[in-house]
Parts: C-alpha cells; structure tokens; sequence
C-alpha cells in the first residue's frame, strides 16, 4: 500500500544536554506562536511543571505540547537530557519523525546529547542544529556545528541526515536566524526550517487502525490515559477497538471513552484522529506502554519499544529506625510494594524484585539519578523508607566471562586541578580518552567501569575546591575490570540515643568530620560522621560538660563548631558502605549502620 505524506502537521521532538536551554526556548516559541494571551503572566521553563525538574533543572519526565504556526500543526515532544530516563526517550522518540538538536555555543555537544542523538539516529529521523546561546562571552558556534558533524559520523548517521541545517540564535532572548551574521527579532525562522526539513508523518489510506501507546498518565475519573501516536488508519471517541501487546498475545476487547489532542500546555477533547496524529485515549483498562490499539478485525500488533536494561540496583526496605513514624508514615511491606509497581506502571525502565526478607526489595534503574528521582517523590508523598548502596548490575558473556557496565565520563575543570582529576579517575580504574582545551578548561574524556563513578562526583567537587563539571553516559558492557579500593575513611557512629551536645562534637572535632549539628536526635548505630582513620569509631555524642564550683583556666573557653554540610539524598547514597543503609523520611536524610548495635556488629564480622 503506497504511503503519502501528511503536509498538515509536523511531530518533532526535542533534545539537549542538562541547561543548554531546551525549556527556555520552548517557552519562546509559546510566545510567539501565540499559545499565550497577550499580558497573560506565564511562568519561566513552563515545561518544567514538576517540582524536582525546577528544583534541578533538568527535565525527567517527556512530555508532549502543540502550537500552530502558519496553520500547521507542531507537536513538539520535549525529551529528558539525563541518560538516566533514557527509557522515557526511547519511548517518545518513536512518536516524532524529526529532531530539533539543541547545543550550548561554548560547551558543544555533550555525554547527553550523544545518547540521545544515537536514539534519534537510530529511529531515522531528520536532525536540525540548533546552536544556542550565541551571545553568551567566549562562544564558539562554527566550532561547536563541525563538532556535532563529527559526532553524527561517530553514531554512524545516514548521508542524508549528516546533511543537516543549522540555527543559530537565543532562546532567551527569543530570536534565531540561519546566518550567524544576522541577528534576527524572533524565531520564524526556526519555525520555517522545522516546517520545510521535517517530513509530515506517513499515512496509508485505508489501512486498518494502529495506535502504539508510548506513554501514560492517570485521572481519578477516568482511570488510565493512553499517549500514543495513531500510526495507521483513523480512531474515533465510543469506537471498538482491540489492545494487542505483541504479535503472539490474544487481543483484549475494549471500548475507546474519550480522545483527546495537545492543545498548547493543554488538552482538547476531539472526536477524531487520523495517522500521525498525537492523541490520548481513555477508557481502555489495564493498557499499558508499548501496547497496540487496532482494528478488532484487524489486530495487528506493532513492533514492542525497546528498551535498555538497567545497570544499577539497590534495596528499599521498610524502616527499622528507633525514630519510625515520627516524621512522615513508615510503609508497611504490602505497601511498599504496591508503591514501587505503580511506579513501575509509568517507568518502563524501573524493575522491582522480591528478595528472602519479605520488607525489603530490590529495585533496578538506569542510574543513580534514576533511582533517587523516585526516593525523594517518596519522600515528598510523606513516607519513610530504608535504602541500601547502589551496585552495579553484571552480565555474563558468551563465553562465560563477567561484564560489567561501561560509561563515558566527560570532566571540564581548570587546568591547574586536571592532575588531580586524573589521579582520581585512573585509579577507578578509568582509561583517559582525549583530552583537549576549552577556553580556560581542560575537557577530560575517560571510559570508567559504572561502580567506579558511585562516590565519584563528591571527591572531585572536593579536589577541585568544586571547580569540576563531571557528566557521564552509559557506553555499554566490558569485561569486569577488577577490584576497586573501597571507601578509606570509616565512620563516627553514636553510642546510643538522645540529643547531640555541642561540648560533646567540640571534644570530638579532631577525630573527623561531622554531619550533624548540636541539637540534633540521635540514636545507636546512626552514622554521624566521617572518621578520619580508616576504622569505625562509636562516641557519646550525648555527654554533656560536667559542671562543678572549680574554676579552671581555660574553662570559660567558647566552644566553636566546625560548620556542617549536611549530605543531599544523591551524596549519602554515594557514600554509604556495604553494610550502611539511608534512612530517608520527608524532612531528614540520616546514614545508620544495618545493624544498628555494636555487639551484633561484631558478632556478625567474626562468622
């Protein structure tokens, strides 16, 4: 059946790195395709609708919006520019038919943009260039456009998307232009390559209806909602349509409630949709990603979204902590569960296991970053929960030998401090790739086995008096590498429960670092800070001055504390050994022991 072109609509989605403006210059084609009434008050990064995406400035869910522009329909897919949610981007990839490839001027591009422009590529999708922030001092746009080629030729690209064009412009400021010498006043001209370069998605006329869902969401009145593209045929609101998951399944009978199309940030209520069109279908139940909706006379599944495996673990347990319940509600078993598979329903990427304790399961993402996304909406939602160290996932070769994963880790900090970087990496057992000079910078390529990056990114902010940009992406599997030195440093851990004393941290300052504060509640077991030998070392931390009528000199002395930083929820994860555990409730982070007493410590270290 021969295909035609639609020449209505253009599906285009959009990738970049971490801050190169992605999110600012969707806003500005908001503006200017007049998706905003004039002197409406909007929001910057107004993409960026969950907390945490503010919060860190990175988006972690796609999501999906449309503007109209000359009466042609845009449906822009705004894609994460973390590998960790790379299961979200290979999900909506599927749905656009080109990609709007976004870099910074100066820094070009980056670990990110590289995986995501391998998806891309991988799909068959046009690329248009789009070199931002050309205003910014120290710039480098020619530079930068013959360093997205070569990578391009790197991800073997096909020649007719090596052909790409190139933008130049600010999405800040709102403007784009196809000659670097030639400022313009707005974005037509972005607007007018996406239209000309992006093909219109295929349609075959009276084929039978196939929508793949890429996506999901939820609604308390109409249940589950489908995202999907309709790639063949048309689907109309109260048809009878059949779910299929993959070409070997039975298909399930359903009945379609309402479609719905982007409008803007919103949604409008339709009554139709045709092939290539961008809709979201309610009222078929227990649908899920990578599901087929056809043609009950037809039901012809579509080739399953592929998705990466995971390449980290760790565990999530019920708390066991003295101060349960105290600070948010302590899940119980069934209920971590039940939390950890409706997350699973959305996070294709995310796999959850059972383990031989029934309160403790062992959850599976693409990272760190991945993971600790989910604990801290938990947290947020006002549960506590117990997590253990994050580990590698391995593989076994074909010929019996251990693979571990891989990844390509890109360190930009000042030349004075790249010895230091180097020593650090190298002994992780890292492999430097290139290295060259940015500007002031010294741009670090290194290949590092994934269990050599956990803690990483701590030790070089430290080295570098928080001087370096580490950025990392997953490169695949190697034969293990070998053993790595565990952490050097043991830990301070507390005696036994009550209030931190002043007097009590003051007396102890010399022996190491510390990560609580004067104040703070303790209990036996709980991790308070960092020894600076390599054993662990348990204090009282609750003994208090004793007060007697002796005068002494030197006894009015001011007792001054070393300030504290506390760790975040990524650092502590980073940190905690083998037998440690994070305590995680809405307002505290606190490390502890999994034994929390001394005596079952030793017991356990002698068998």
């Amino acid at each position: 059946m021969q295909e035609i072109r639609r020449t209505d609509i253009r599906n285009i989605a959009i990738i970049a790195h971490v801050d190169h403006g992605k999110t600012t210059l969707v806003d500005a084609l908001f503006k200017q395709a007049g998706v905003f009434r004039a002197g409406q008050q909007v929001a910057e990064c107004v993409m960026d609708s969950d907390d945490q995406e503010r919060e860190r400035g990175i988006t972690i869910l796609a999501k999906n919006c449309a503007v109209t522009w000359e009466d042609i329909r845009l449906n822009l897919i705004d894609t994460p520019g973390h590998a960790d949610f790379g299961g979200e981007v290979e999900r909506v990839l599927r749905m656009a038919d080109g990609v709007l490839l976004l870099v910074d001027a100066f820094e070009g591009p980056m670990p990110q943009t590289r995986f995501v422009l391998r998806k891309a590529l991988e799909n068959g999708l046009k690329p248009l260039v789009v070199v931002n922030k050309v205003d910014k001092p120290g710039c480098r746009p020619q530079a930068v456009v013959d360093e997205v080629f070569d990578l391009m030729v790197d991800l073997d690209a096909q020649d007719w998307q090596l052909d790409f064009p190139v933008l130049y412009g600010s999405g800040r400021d709102g403007w784009m232009t196809t000659d670097l010498d030639e400022r313009t006043q707005d974005c037509r001209a972005l607007f007018e390559s996406i239209i000309r370069e992006v093909p219109g998605p295929a349609v075959r006329p009276g084929a039978p209806l196939q929508l793949q869902v890429a996506n999901l969401d939820h609604n308390d009145f109409v249940g589950r909602i489908a995202i999907g593209r309709v790639y063949a045929g048309s689907i109309n609101a109260g048809d009878r349509v059949a779910v299929v998951k993959d070409a070997n399944a039975v298909p399930r009978p359903g009945r379609v409630l309402q479609l719905h199309t982007f409008d803007g940030l919103g949604r409008r209520e339709i009554k139709q949709a045709e092939a290539g069109d961008i809709v979201l279908v309610t009222g078929l139940d227990g649908i899920d990603i990578s599901d087929t909706i056809c043609d009950p006379q037809h039901p012809n599944a579509l080739p399953p979204i592929p998705i990466d495996e995971p390449t980290i673990r760790m565990t999530f347990g019920v708390t066991t902590s003295p101060m349960a319940g105290q600070d948010g509600k302590p899940l119980q078993s069934r209920e971590l569960k039940a939390r950890l598979d409706r997350e699973c329903e959305r996070n294709v990427a995310l796999r959850v296991a059972e383990t031989d304790a029934a309160e403790v399961f062992e959850v599976a993402g693409r990272g760190l970053l991945h993971l600790s996304v989910l604990i801290e909406n938990m947290r947020r939602e006002g549960f506590e929960l117990q997590v253990g160290p994050p580990r590698v996932i391995l593989k076994e070769g074909d010929r019996g030998e251990r693979l571990e994963p891989m990844e390509l880790a890109v360190v930009d900090v000042p030349e004075e401090s790249s010895s230091r970087v180097m020593a650090l990496i190298l002994e992780r057992r890292g492999e430097l790739q290139s290295m060259s000079n940015r500007g002031d910078l010294q741009h670090l390529e290194f290949i590092v086995p994934s269990r050599g990056l956990i803690g990483l990114r701590t030790q070089l902010l430290t080295a570098t008096r928080g001087e370096a940009i580490l950025n990392t992406v997953f490169q695949g599997y190697a034969p293990w590498c070998g053993e790595l030195s565990a952490r050097r440093n043991g830990v301070i851990l507390s005696m036994g429960p009550g209030e931190a004393v002043a007097y009590a941290i003051w007396n102890l300052q010399d022996r190491g670092r510390f990560f609580i504060e004067p104040g703070d509640v303790i209990y036996e077991g709980m991790i308070c800070g960092e020894n600076s030998k390599e054993s662990d070392l348990t204090v009282n931390l609750t003994k208090s001055k004793q007060l007697t009528n002796v005068r002494s000199s030197g006894a009015d002395d001011a007792i001054k504390i070393v300030p504290v930083t506390r760790p975040t929820l990524e650092e502590a994860l980073e940190y905690i050994g083998p037998d440690e555990l994070v305590e995680v409730t809405p307002h505290h982070i606190r490390l502890r022991k999994a034994m929390l007493k001394e005596v079952d410590r030793k017991r356990a270290s002698r068998q």
